[in-house]
């Protein structure tokens, strides 16, 4: 880690990650790279207890804004996510799949949140990947717009209502 940089974890608060794809190459862009990648996110997930309130997918980085995990810390569980994609990821003879670290922003309010998850859902837009956020597949734009359950369960007002009603509160 860089001298002098501090990580604020276990703080109760949400954390805009961002990591980028060795060398920042856009190994996003092989074949079915992105789907997998969205499935190892959940696996993750699910494993550690951590919520997912957005996130994207880009050639060649990866933006999630997510909550502190039950088990564990949010470095593991990110380091964990990193290792097993890039198992799957990497081609053979690749020194690596990732970079070794990320950049980590703490969210302690609604309005910062607000921001980062409305920066997620441009992304591709800003980048001229497409002209509307709702043409790029692989984030999670089209659950918070529609409620439409992609791979990764994503922590909004859609799924608070779905329990809801689970419950019959």
């Amino acid at each position: 880690m860089p001298k002098g940089l501090v990580r604020y974890q276990q703080c109760g608060c949400f954390h805009f990650l961002t990591f980028s794809c060795y060398r920042r190459q856009a190994l996003l862009t092989r074949d079915g790279a992105y789907d997998l990648f969205e499935r190892e996110l959940e696996v993750v997930r699910r494993r550690y207890g951590f919520v997912v309130a957005g996130y994207v997918l880009m050639p060649e980085h990866v933006h999630l804004l997510v909550g502190e995990p039950r088990r564990s810390q949010l470095s593991v569980a990110l380091q964990v996510l990193k290792q097993q994609s890039s198992r799957k990821l990497k081609s053979s003879g690749e020194a690596q799949f990732w970079q070794r670290r990320y950049y980590d922003f703490n969210v302690h309010n609604e309005e910062k949140r607000v921001e980062k998850l409305r920066y997620i859902h441009r992304n591709p837009v800003q980048r001229g990947l497409v002209e509307k956020p709702e043409e790029w597949p692989w984030s999670s734009f089209q659950h918070y717009a529609t409620g439409k359950i992609g791979t990764v369960e994503i922590e909004s007002e859609w799924i608070a209502r779905r329990r809801e009603a689970e419950t019959g509160q």
